[in-house]
């Protein structure tokens, strides 16, 4: 078919994300996010390239209830953090209809003034089936981010449970947000994810809102003594915070760097980091070879049927999953 129009080459986007250039930059995480394979061998490509320009920002995950205020929240403490200095990357992970898989992407009008800083770049893309609210590609997302220049990530995620680990297993700091009223929310909330957080922000702090969120605070500060210390010997803290005062967000963001220099003295940053690396090979691993087999023809043809009778109790799940497993590995020699 010949070479795509306008499909730039892996020497164009690499120059083009190392010089910062932020239409490049698109153009690349829609090519990484891009299921035909011709975009993926390119991608695959292009971050094996950037690899040695990654690893030198800050990445913190965001995450919170539904009505926490997460974009409105990013936005404030976006400016606080560009204001500094720095050069902030917003991944913002939208969620998709489990039903038609369409997702609003309405993150960016969400955060328009953010969105037209030079110092931010915010990406709005698709959770879709990915657990945990977090895009397949993240990940990859974040490595382009940073080799463009980005010394900040925010990956802010749809917020769906438990499953919110698979974020923390990618950022340096985990964020959770919450309202006030603690009392009642802390019988409703997975005990994983408080487990998981590096801090825990009281949002909406303001108006007659001030003294609920202080009475949250204390609640929340008596239920994490309740965990074990983590193995970074960090002690998560609660803050409470405004995002239309902005109250409260720059010691939220003196924690963060206090975190990040604790953790960068101690050695744990690089630790984590490493073994991400190890446990992102193992999830695209998977993720490959789970892909490859539901494309393997002869498996596509047999799989209606075979799941026709699975449905009508014919044969269980378990000897049709083994059935067709063993059938797309029967030319690879069984140690």
């Amino acid at each position: 078919m010949g070479k795509r129009k306008n499909r730039l080459s892996a020497d164009e986007y690499v120059e083009g994300i190392l010089a910062g250039n932020r239409v490049i930059l698109s153009r690349a995480i829609t090519l990484v996010e891009s299921s035909l394979v011709s975009d993926q061998q390119l991608a695959e490509e292009v971050v094996n390239r950037i690899m040695p320009h990654t690893g030198n920002s800050l990445r913190i995950g965001i995450t919170g209830v539904p009505g926490v205020g997460k974009s409105t929240f990013i936005e404030s403490f976006g400016h606080l953090v560009v204001e500094q200095g720095d050069k902030l990357a917003v991944l913002a992970v939208d969620p998709s209809s489990q039903k038609t898989r369409g997702s609003i992407l309405g993150d960016k009008t969400r955060m328009e003034q953010l969105s037209h800083d030079s110092r931010a770049f915010i990406r709005p893309t698709p959770a879709g089936a990915a657990l945990g609210g977090v895009s397949a590609k993240t990940r990859e997302s974040m490595l382009l981010c940073e080799a463009a220049g980005f010394n900040v990530i925010f990956i802010e995620t749809v917020g769906v449970g438990q499953s919110e680990i698979m974020v923390k297993g990618m950022v340096d700091f985990f964020l959770l947000l919450m309202l006030s009223g603690a009392g009642d929310e802390l019988q409703g909330i997975k005990k994983g994810i408080i487990e998981i957080a590096d801090a825990i922000a009281i949002t909406k702090a303001d108006g007659e809102n001030v003294d609920a969120a202080k009475k949250a605070k204390r609640e929340y500060s008596n239920a994490l003594h309740l965990f074990p210390l983590n193995d970074n010997g960090w002690s998560p803290q609660v803050k409470v915070c405004s995002a239309m005062t902005k109250d409260g967000l720059p010691e939220i963001w003196s924690m963060i760097q206090k975190y990040e220099s604790s953790m960068r003295t101690n050695g744990y940053l690089e630790k984590n980091r490493s073994n991400q690396r190890v446990n992102w090979f193992y999830e695209h691993a998977r993720y490959l070879l789970e892909s490859r087999f539901f494309h393997q023809s002869e498996v596509k043809s047999s799989l209606i049927d075979m799941l026709a009778q699975i449905k009508n109790g014919e044969k269980s799940s378990i000897s049709v999953a083994r059935y067709l497993v063993d059938y797309f590995l029967k030319d690879i020699p069984n140690d």
